[in-house]
C-alpha cells in the first residue's frame, strides 16, 4: 500500500521511536497526526517534518488513557484532515526500574496500565468506530515489544511486561474479530532501542544503563521507523502479522526467513532473533 496521501495517526509521537516514524511516513508522503501528551513538543516536530514537506499535519495533546480526550481528539482530526487509514499504537512508559514489583507504587501501577494497555484500545476502539469500520479498511500497528513473548532475566518491570504480553493478546484477538474485513492489525515488536525511554526506565542511571547494554549496540529509533514503514507499504492483500528487530548480540535487519500462511493469507517475515534471556557480550569485539 503507497503511503502518498494517506492519513496515519501516530500516539507517542514527540520523541524517540515515535518521532522516527513520524519522520518516515512524513517523507513516504503520507499525511499525519500526531497525538502525544507535550503540546510544546509536538509543535516543535510539526515544525520540523513542515521543513520536509507539504503533506497535511496536525497534532493533539491527549492523554491516551483518558477515552473522552481521546474519542474527541480523533473526531476533531478527521474533520480537519479525514478520514484514518493507519493507525499506529506505540504512547508508552515503563516506571520503576530496577524495583520489583512488591516495591512499586500503585500508582505507578496504575499509570502504566492506563498508558499501556487502555491506551491501546482507546485509540483502537475510537479510530475503528469513528473511521475503519464504515469503510472496512485501515492497518492498526500496535508498537509492542519482544518482552512480551519472553521476559528478560532481570528485576523488575514486571507491570511493563505483562502490559506487552497483554499487548500481543489484543493484536491478535483483535485481528481475529476483523476477520473478514480490509482492516489489518499488525504487531511491531522491537528490542533494545537507544532513546530515553530506556534512560528512563533506570532513572536515567547512566552506569546502569551502560551495563545493560555493554558488549552490543542497540538499535536505534530508525531501525524501528523503517520497519514499520515496510510493514505499512505492503500492499492490503498481504498482512506483515508481526515483525521482530532486535540487535544482534543480544545489528537489525541480519536474516529474513519468509513463510508463507496460506489459511491467514499472509506473508511473515521474522528477522534473526537471539533469545533475550542470553546477552553476546562479545559482539562488539568480534566485528572489531
Amino acid at each position: 500500500m503507497a503511503l502518498q496521501g494517506k492519513v496515519a495517526l501516530l500516539t507517542g509521537a514527540s520523541m524517540g521511536i515515535g518521532e522516527a516514524i513520524a519522520s518516515s511516513l512524513v517523507e513516504a508522503g503520507a499525511n499525519v497526526i500526531l497525538f502525544s501528551r507535550s503540546e510544546d513538543k509536538l509543535r516543535q516536530l510539526k515544525e520540523q517534518l513542515s521543513v520536509k514537506s507539504d503533506v497535511k499535519i496536525t497534532y493533539r495533546a491527549v492523554d491516551v488513557g483518558n477515552y473522552e480526550e481521546v474519542d474527541a481528539a480523533v473526531s476533531s482530526s478527521i474533520k480537519e484532515i479525514g478520514e484514518i487509514d493507519i493507525l499506529i499504537n506505540n504512547a508508552g512508559l515503563a516506571i520503576g526500574a530496577p524495583s520489583i514489583f512488591s516495591d512499586l507504587k500503585p500508582t505507578d501501577i496504575m499509570t502504566m496500565n492506563n498508558t499501556n494497555i487502555n491506551g491501546y484500545m482507546f485509540m483502537a476502539h475510537s479510530v475503528l468506530n469513528r473511521s475503519m469500520m464504515t469503510r472496512k479498511a485501515g492497518t492498526i500497528l500496535n508498537i509492542t515489544s519482544i518482552t512480551g513473548l519472553e521476559v528478560p532475566p532481570f528485576p523488575g518491570e514486571a507491570v511493563y511486561h505483562a502490559n506487552k504480553a497483554c499487548q500481543e493478546a489484543f493484536t491478535n484477538a483483535l485481528r481475529n474479530e476483523l476477520s473478514g474485513t480490509d482492516i489489518r492489525v499488525l504487531a511491531l515488536r522491537p528490542g533494545v532501542v537507544a532513546t530515553n525511554f530506556h534512560s528512563l526506565r533506570v532513572g536515567h542511571d547512566k552506569k546502569m544503563y551502560d551495563e545493560f547494554i555493554e558488549g552490543y549496540e542497540p538499535l536505534l529509533a530508525q531501525d524501528i521507523a523503517q520497519g514499520a514503514i515496510y510493514m505499512l507499504q505492503q500492499p492490503l492483500n498481504i498482512s506483515v502479522k508481526a515483525l521482530d528487530i532486535v540487535p544482534s548480540g543480544m545489528t537489525p535487519w541480519i536474516s529474513e526467513s519468509p513463510m508463507y500462511c496460506a489459511s491467514a493469507v499472509c506473508l511473515l517475515y521474522k528477522l534473526a532473533q537471539r533469545s533475550i534471556n542470553v546477552f553476546d557480550r562479545t559482539w562488539n569485539e568480534r566485528k572489531e
